[in-house]
């Protein structure tokens, strides 16, 4: 009687078993993939965000040599936005993505200027930072004035309405990226390290086990175990904090999927590090240099506008910047895949970029 023939669908899964298992067990992992990331909701969510940047659309016939613009131009905490449409300004005025719409008009008559500003409910907050600024602008410049002579400029208020945009719908798509960032470089990286140094691969080597199925039994364990982490992170943020979900169980799912394609190109960053450690102690310096610069210029705690032009440079080069607009894309303004293929673009030439190096740099013995 012939015996069955070896089936390696049966050996990756019983390594994704015990792998999600080991994953289980292991404190650091339950503490990168959900406690670090819950403990910053938990904080920013209640606190509000810190490094406040008002994003202002300014119209196409917006006058920029008056001394209204020129005094705001100047304020570090308003990003003048000038790259979009009046379709497209309106559209994202309407989200919460831009805080305000300004239009200064010179007039052929006394003032000199009308400051046409168009706020949105959605971001009201920070709508009334922009009010307290230009309030602030209109003093000085009247002001400075000669006595007796008439205002120089006037401002002009309306409001739509819009979804308030909540301090919770920003950082939770940055910390859920983080998790992702954490799990799949400093898992993965310690994980075929480990079974590099202790001579496991080389026993499995013994055995009709594929070389594919080691790795892709790890893999659908990371895979399995951080889209749990994922889908707790979310329901937490949405039933205890109010996170946006507009499409509800549509938009978890959406969230989902690029949480999936996330962990993948950050898995290649793992596989990397474990080629190029040399032993447990090089991992974590080597992963720190991946992770942390991701971390703090990836849009994670406060928007990239509020950082300089050439640090913006940086951060939008970065695959989790990417993956977090995407996020906040996805959960705030409804967008489906279709809708984010710029960021899915760039996270496809990461993934092409960093196998390419992982396959170079990965080693079996």
């Amino acid at each position: 009687m012939n015996p069955k023939p070896y089936s390696n669908i049966k050996a990756t899964l019983a390594i994704a078993k015990a792998s999600f298992r080991s994953i289980l067990r292991s404190p650091s992992a339950v503490v990168f993939t959900l406690a670090f990331p819950l403990i910053f909701i938990i904080v920013f969510a209640n606190i509000g965000g810190g490094g406040v940047t008002v994003d202002v659309g300014v119209a196409k016939t917006c006058d920029t040599i008056s001394p209204v613009y020129q005094a705001l131009r100047n304020t570090k905490v308003v990003h003048l936005v000038q790259d979009q449409s009046a379709e497209e300004m309106n559209t994202n005025l309407s989200k919460g993505s831009i805080d305000a719409i300004l239009d200064i008009r010179k007039n052929n008559s006394k003032p000199p200027f009308t400051v046409n500003v168009e706020y949105t409910k959605a971001s009201a907050e920070k709508g009334n930072i922009l009010r307290s600024i230009l309030s602030n602008i209109y003093y000085n410049i009247n002001n400075s004035a000669n006595v007796g002579t008439p205002p120089v400029a006037e401002i002009k208020e309306t409001t739509i309405q819009g979804r308030e945009y909540k301090y919770i719908d920003f950082i939770l798509p940055g910390q859920l990226g983080f998790s992702l960032l954490s799990s799949g470089v400093f898992g993965t990286a310690f994980v075929f390290l480990s079974l590099r140094l202790t001579l496991v691969i080389k026993r499995f080597f013994a055995t009709p086990v594929k070389r594919y199925s080691i790795v892709l039994g790890e893999a659908i364990a990371r895979m399995a175990f951080s889209l749990l982490g994922a889908l707790f992170i979310i329901l937490v943020g949405h039933y205890m904090f109010g996170f946006t979900l507009v499409h509800g169980i549509t938009t978890v799912l959406n969230m989902l999927v690029l949480s999936a394609i996330g962990l993948i190109i950050f898995m290649g960053f793992g596989f990397t590090v474990s080629g190029i450690a040399k032993n447990e102690s090089t991992v974590p310096p080597l992963s720190n240099i991946i992770t942390l610069p991701q971390f703090l210029l990836s849009g994670t705690f406060f928007s990239v506008t509020a950082f300089p032009k050439w640090l913006q440079t940086i951060s939008y080069a970065l695959p989790l910047t990417h993956l977090n607009n995407a996020m906040r894309k996805v959960a705030f303004e409804g967008a489906g895949l279709g809708d984010i293929t710029h960021q899915l673009l760039i996270l496809g030439v990461w993934f092409i970029i960093i196998y390419a190096v992982a396959i170079k740099t990965f080693k079996w013995e």
